[in-house]
């Protein structure tokens, strides 16, 4: 299985991350090698995944470089790479609610499923659509801050999942990192193990599987 985690980069050091096998730095001058998080967010989502799916690949794919904020046309870009680079799932915690680039989502989605990669993304943002997450053929995520951290559930439109990483010692979860990115984290640590035992990892066969497991435990 292989992983890529659309973000900040990943510090690969940090006692949480089991191992990083490559990335990219995608900006707007071109590709660099280097994928160095200086943020914090990409490490903490990358550890979420791995913390459900430890024997996958991890790519860490950095569009977030002092903030948390990238354009349409790097992030279509990092989803090309991903493809291009032979990824099973990508996980993008982050997303627009612009509809004027939905038809550019539309045509990297269409591509992603024709390789048979699955992408995870959040299905809405402060209430509204969210691109890619809410598109035919993508995962979409929402945010459940009741449900526990090894557990999901899905509905007819989403896989429902919490929205907190792995604990920080000393740090209460109300002042450590969360939101619906971590949602997504946790979904695509779900979504990555089950993977790993199927034949057949198209969406529709993967959504089936999710379903079939809803409330599984990650453990």
């Amino acid at each position: 299985m292989r992983v890529a985690v659309i973000d900040s980069g990943v510090h690969a050091g940090h006692p949480h991350i089991r191992g990083v096998a490559g990335g990219v730095t995608i900006g707007p001058e071109g590709n660099d090698p280097s994928y160095q998080d200086v943020i914090g967010h990409g490490t903490a989502v990358m550890a979420a995944i791995q913390e459900k799916a430890p024997d996958a690949e991890y790519f860490a794919v950095r569009v977030f470089h002092s903030s948390l904020r990238t354009t349409i046309d790097i992030l279509l870009r990092a989803i090309e790479w991903s493809i291009e680079n032979r990824m099973d799932v990508i996980n993008l915690s982050l997303g627009t609610t612009n509809p004027a680039h939905r038809e550019r989502f539309e045509r990297v989605v269409e591509r992603a499923r024709e390789r048979g990669i699955v992408l995870v993304s959040a299905r809405e943002a402060e209430g509204l659509a969210a691109l890619p997450g809410s598109l035919a053929g993508v995962i979409g995520v929402d945010l459940d801050w009741d449900c526990p951290r090894d557990e999901f559930h899905c509905t007819a439109q989403a896989v429902c999942a919490s929205g907190y990483p792995r604990s920080a010692p000393g740090v209460p979860p109300a002042r450590n990192l969360h939101g619906v990115s971590f949602a997504v984290a946790n979904v695509s640590g779900f979504v990555a193990r089950t993977c790993e035992g199927m034949k057949e990892r198209s969406y529709a066969a993967v959504r089936e599987a999710l379903e079939k497991n809803s409330r599984a435990a990650a453990r």
